[in-house]
């Protein structure tokens, strides 16, 4: 299989990336063998680089974020079979997603919904999961009890920020303030449901005054 590795230069200890080819592993136990046909870039991709320290190493395979088809799958697989589409956020300690094909648990992935492309579907794990664990698991979020609160999401045009804006409208129903600066990100915001939207670049408790919100009883 093709792979994209990084590592470092045993002369200059400088980092690179390089094209390589190694022997398309198979797979066993829970293992699916999926061919890869989207991925996305996440900031735990440079930091897993910022840990290579050895030149000597082969080529780390970075990638955590992808999406694509199952081609084949190890004997003890029961949720998954050959030619279904799968998305998921991988394991960091084992080959990443910048390769033609990859080794992934079965219990860490999902089916792709069919509304979605691969480049979409590669789009959401790792920013899916994220929002939602900051939203119900460490913010506490209950839908059942908080309904109609106020939640502030800081830089709601990014990755993270754009999914917690719907989680929060669509399955928790806050009253959603999110924060953006450049008129194409307001948009953006109010366009995945954000009631009200303010520059985090200016002074956020005045802003919320202006409009009569009261302080949020959550912020992200």
């Amino acid at each position: 299989m093709k792979a994209i590795g990084y590592q470092l230069d045993s002369n200059s200890k400088t980092g690179r990336f390089v094209e390589f080819e190694q022997q398309t592993p198979k797979p066993e136990g829970h293992d699916l063998l999926v061919k890869i046909e989207a991925i996305s870039v996440n900031p735990v991709d440079y930091k897993v680089r910022q840990g290579i320290a050895d030149p000597l190493s082969p080529p780390r395979i970075l990638g955590w974020d992808a999406a694509g088809i199952v081609e084949s799958a190890g004997g003890k697989v029961s949720l998954f079979k050959p030619e279904e589409r799968v998305f998921y956020a991988g394991d960091i300690t084992r080959s990443g997603s910048y390769a033609s094909h990859q080794l992934v648990d079965e219990r860490i992935v999902g089916r792709m919904p069919e509304s979605l492309d691969f480049a979409a579907a590669a789009a959401l794990p790792l920013t899916g999961i994220t929002a939602w664990e900051s939203l119900f698991d460490r913010l506490k979020i209950d839908p059942e009890v908080d309904s109609a609160k106020q939640v502030l999401i800081i830089g709601g045009a990014g990755g993270v920020g754009s999914i917690a804006i719907q989680l929060a409208k669509q399955v928790a129903n806050l009253r959603v303030t999110a924060t953006a600066s450049r008129e194409e990100s307001c948009l953006w915001c109010q366009s995945l449901g954000a009631d009200e939207v303010i520059n985090h670049h200016e002074e956020m408790v005045a802003q919320l005054k202006q409009r009569n919100l009261s302080a949020p009883e959550y912020i992200l």
